[in-house]
This record gives C-alpha cells, sequence and structure tokens, in this order.
C-alpha cells in the first residue's frame, strides 16, 4: 500500500534529507513560489514530479490541507536507525525523548517538533499501543519527522534498560512526584520520560526511571497535554544545559 506526506515544510523536508524514500512529487500548477521551490528541488532531485487536481491531491493526502503538494514514499522507510546505533554515540550532551503510550498523530507531531528544536537525538516509541509515524504526524511535524529519528521498539522496559546501561539517566514524569522539574539537575546524558494521554506513564516505565518530577500545577486542572508538558521539560534541561 502506497504511502504520502503531504504539505510544503514535510514535503521539502524529506526530499532534502530521504530522497531515497521518494518515490514521486504530486502538485499543482501553481505560481507559488514556495510550492515552485518544492518542484525545483524535486527535479534537481532526479524525482518524478506529475501535476494533478486539487481533489486528487486531497483524495491522496486524506486531507484538504496539502497545500499543494503530495509525495508518494516508499513503503519501508529506508533511513531508520535502530536504538543500538544511537546508544554507542551517547555524550554528556545526549538527550533522548521517550513516550510511553501516546496514541494521538497530533501530540507525537507536535513532540517531535519539539524534540527538534531543544536537540534530542532521538524518540522512541513503544510499538504496540502506541501511534506510529503516519502523514498526520508528518504534517504536524512540520519536517522535524525527518531530522529526528524517531526509533520503535518491542519491549520498551528493556530498552529503558539499555539507556540505563549506556548511561543515560532515565527522568519520568508523574503528578505522583515529590519533586518538581525545576528542583532536579539535569545536565549529562538524560532520557526524559513521557506518559501517555490521560494515563500517564505506566507502572513498570516509572519503576525504571532514576528519577521522577512533577510540574507545579497553580490552576484546577491536574495535568498538561502531552506534547505541551514535553515541551516544557525539554527546554528546561536545554535552559540548564546553557546556563
Amino acid at each position: 500500500m502506497a504511502q504520502y506526506s503531504y504539505g510544503l515544510h514535510p514535503v521539502k523536508k524529506m526530499l532534502q534529507f530521504s530522497i531515497d524514500d521518494c518515490e514521486q512529487l504530486l502538485c499543482l500548477q501553481s505560481q507559488n513560489q514556495r510550492l515552485q521551490d518544492v518542484i525545483s528541488l524535486a527535479k534537481e532531485k532526479k524525482l518524478v514530479v506529475t501535476f494533478s487536481s486539487k481533489q486528487e491531491l486531497s483524495d491522496l493526502a486524506g486531507s484538504e490541507k496539502h497545500q499543494g503538494c503530495v509525495l508518494k514514499v516508499r513503503e519501508g522507510r529506508s533511513r531508520v536507525i535502530s536504538l543500538d546505533e544511537i546508544l554507542q554515540q551517547v555524550t554528556d550532551d545526549s538527550l533522548f525523548l521517550v513516550l510511553d503510550g501516546v496514541q494521538d498523530p497530533h501530540n507525537l507531531g507536535a513532540c517531535l517538533r519539539s524534540a527538534d528544536g531543544a536537540g534530542v537525538s532521538a524518540v522512541i516509541v513503544p510499538k504496540d499501543r502506541a501511534v506510529g509515524m503516519t502523514a498526520v504526524v508528518q504534517k504536524v511535524a512540520a519536517g522535524a519527522a525527518e531530522s529526528v529519528p524517531l526509533i520503535t521498539v518491542t519491549n520498551l522496559s528493556r530498552s529503558l534498560k539499555a539507556l540505563k546501561d549506556a548511561g543515560v539517566w532515565l527522568v519520568g514524569t508523574s503528578g505522583d512526584a515529590e519533586q518538581t522539574l525545576y528542583q532536579l539537575t539535569l545536565k549529562g546524558p538524560i532520557a526524559l520520560v513521557m506518559g501517555a494521554e490521560g494515563e500517564g506513564m505506566r507502572r513498570l516505565t516509572a519503576e525504571q526511571c532514576d528519577y521522577l518530577v512533577k510540574l507545579p500545577m497553580k490552576g484546577r486542572v491536574e495535568s498538561l497535554n502531552v506534547s505541551v508538558a514535553t515541551g516544557i521539560c525539554l527546554y528546561e534541561v536545554v535552559r540548564q544545559r546553557m546556563s
């Protein structure tokens, strides 16, 4: 079954960084300069460019928000990076994001975007009961889906142990934590572990963490959206490392 990426920024990122995964660019005939730049890049990369109607693009993308371009992507992406490869390159500045069961593609896309901005080495998600890479994720991520490795693991608990064995400290987020995010020193190789929407981290995941922290909540709501909380936590790591 064919897979598609859509939107000017995600498509441009795919053409720049994952051209071996691209099969065909389908687009509108338009004088829009941003679209013309994407078409020129595709031709420069020797990719087949086909002009289609707006409705045809909407049908392929499963959305009307394609901005005039849809990229046919080869099934089974070639630029797959394993956890073992990533762990061989751990340094004091390494930062990982672990998402324990995030199921909303909009949340995953937003988390990838924040991860890119914060310089995350890789985002790690479990194979079961979690969303993987989809066209919606790529669109929301605005190009970060192509720049930040998304690693899907079969056994999350085993992967967390592998991170610890590689010298990475696991910092989990929990409303039941005794200390806040701002009370913990976040330097050295760190994996930030975020829970699923509503349920939070699973018990076994929380037990693997070296530290549990919470965000101080001053209002009536008990928690923040996972993508919002992820952005706050990642940028506290960035802030501490810059100070």
